[in-house]
């Protein structure tokens, strides 16, 4: 049957409502460059724990998830979860105790969880010193991961968050996109990376092009680039200043990947910096501090698999019809060149990451494998004049540089009847659906495929990027401005949306922009090629 969203009950919506207990006004309402983001909040009760940053919800699975919070001192962390809105005899779970090692931040896993239905939950903080001493509960919901393929799936996608001097805007309501987004009630939300811009301090006014101003909420750590730990922590803490983001992030559970942005734009491992505004020089120290704020904000469970902590690429299995491949395209690569060498094993995903894909691939069961890659495959996207920062190149012939990894796993899909693959991606800052087919490729051992683009979400908007004849993409939808780092203002946000319905397995793409509008979509079938 075709997959149907559960409807709100007004109980729930009430919960909702009630997580939020930061007033609107505060995260629509400028911030002073010296106040802390702490201190805007407002509604507490004087000398007991709050959560007015919210609640988030991750790593959901058909019987667990991990509940996120952070509190504006040291507390104690309790979760409560129920069927039902009015929380009749809930579930109790005992969280740990927080404070500044985590900059207050902490989670709680949940497990035993029913397959495939609501949960509500509500968090509340309590003095560690005086447990009778409690903060205003903080309400969320979520759904669990379905067990039986007939419940179908539905997620949206986007990323590029706060970038190129575009901040929270309380002219125009904030991230806007995000309460669109809520309305869907999807199932979860695929952050394709850049989720915060580390790199691009703000301004509280901009003029643009037409004589308006855009004014942006200013906090400490958005005035300058991130180069501490704190700093980059002030990055992550400055999404969560927005009323819809923290209203999203109560109904909707993420999955986040990182791309550059979270570190710096365009670093690869190894990077010595030639940028004044940086006292620190290696960016690898740089993404060592964004990796520790990256899992103190990130609901992510530590335990998908590696023996490293700090590892991003992960497989999310959701029921019999999604696996979601989360691939790190960012701390394995090789460094940014022209791109041409004949033999290239490091290539943007490493050695030891291409292995996993391959090996996590061949083993799904799931109808659909989606591969959420933070970077696109045929677009070309420059890094300076001679150099490249994602895996095309522009020479439409055999692979070269990092293709060669990619020939090397789409040969891989190809040979091993690896079935329903698509790529979804964000990063170049418009929407765009591409078709690759060998009959238009210089390489040709590969089944076609789809790779699909969305964003920004909350940035600026960049013309359509050249395309790489490689792999033999042809563009059969765009939607981008005309000229580079238009604000939301000028031009709309973009999302992406994927359905896979419970009775016929067809996958449905939208590519939506702000306002309402689907501007493009495309059923595809399980288990054909050349779709």
């Amino acid at each position: 049957m075709p997959y149907r969203p559960r409807i709100p009950s007004p109980g729930r919506r009430a919960v909702l409502r009630g997580s939020l207990l930061a007033p609107a006004a505060v995260a629509l309402s400028p911030v002073t460059a010296t106040a802390t983001p702490a201190a805007a909040p407002a509604l507490t009760l004087a000398g007991r724990p709050e959560a007015s940053w919210g609640v988030q919800v991750g790593s959901v699975t058909a019987s667990s998830a991990l509940v996120w919070v952070r509190s504006d001192r040291p507390a104690r962390m309790l979760v409560e979860t129920s069927a039902t809105a009015s929380f009749r005899r809930p579930r109790r779970w005992h969280g740990p105790l927080i404070g500044p090692g985590t900059d207050h931040t902490g989670t709680t896993p949940l497990r035993g969880l029913p397959a495939g239905e609501q949960v509500h939950y509500r968090v509340t903080l309590t003095d560690p010193d005086d447990p009778r001493r409690t903060g205003r509960p903080v309400y969320g919901t979520f759904r669990t991961a379905p067990c039986r393929r007939r419940d179908g799936v539905r997620f949206l996608w986007s990323g590029d968050i706060a970038g190129q001097g575009w901040g929270i805007n309380p002219d125009i309501g904030g991230y806007r996109a995000y309460e669109e987004m809520r309305r869907l009630d999807p199932d979860f939300f695929l952050c394709s990376g850049d989720s915060i811009y580390a790199d691009g301090p703000l301004e509280a006014s901009v003029r643009l092009p037409d004589g308006r101003v855009w004014r942006n909420v200013m906090t400490e750590e958005k005035a300058k680039v991130a180069e501490t730990l704190d700093e980059y922590r002030g990055n992550f803490r400055y999404n969560l200043l927005d009323t819809n983001v923290r209203r999203f992030n109560a109904q909707v559970p993420s999955i986040v990947q990182w791309d550059d942005h979270e570190v710096r734009n365009n670093w690869y491992p190894g990077q010595i910096l030639d940028d004044s505004r940086y006292t620190e020089k290696n960016v690898d120290i740089l993404a060592a501090r964004s990796v520790r704020a990256f899992h103190e904000y990130v609901p992510l469970s530590p335990s998908y698999g590696s023996a490293r902590p700090s590892r991003m690429y992960r497989v999310v299995h959701h029921g019999p019809l999604l696996d979601v491949f989360v691939l790190d395209m960012r701390s394995y690569r090789n460094a940014n060149s022209p791109n041409r060498q004949a033999d290239d094993t490091t290539g943007i995903l490493g050695a030891e990451q291409l292995r996993w894909l391959k090996r996590s691939l061949a083993a799904s069961r799931a109808v659909w494998k989606v591969i959420a890659a933070d970077m696109p495959l045929g677009l070309v996207v420059p890094d300076g004049s001679a150099n490249f920062e994602a895996v095309a190149q522009g020479d439409p012939g055999a692979p070269l540089g990092r293709e060669l990894q990619i020939a090397e796993l789409l040969r891989f899909i190809k040979h091993r009847g690896v079935t329903g693959t698509l790529w979804l991606t964000a990063d170049v800052h418009y929407t765009s659906a591409q078709h690759y087919a060998p009959e238009r490729a210089a390489f040709k051992d590969f089944a076609p495929f789809w790779e699909f683009v969305s964003g920004p979400l909350a940035a600026g908007g960049f013309p359509a990027n050249k395309l790489d004849g490689t792999f033999g993409p042809d563009r059969v939808f765009v939607r981008a401005p005309d000229r580079a780092n238009v604000s939301p203002m000028e031009s709309p946000q973009y999302f992406g949306e994927v359905e896979i319905d419970g009775d016929s397995a067809d996958l449905t793409v939208r590519l939506r922009a702000e306002g309402g509008a689907v501007l493009f979509t495309r059923v595809l079938r399980p288990g054909r090629v050349g779709q």
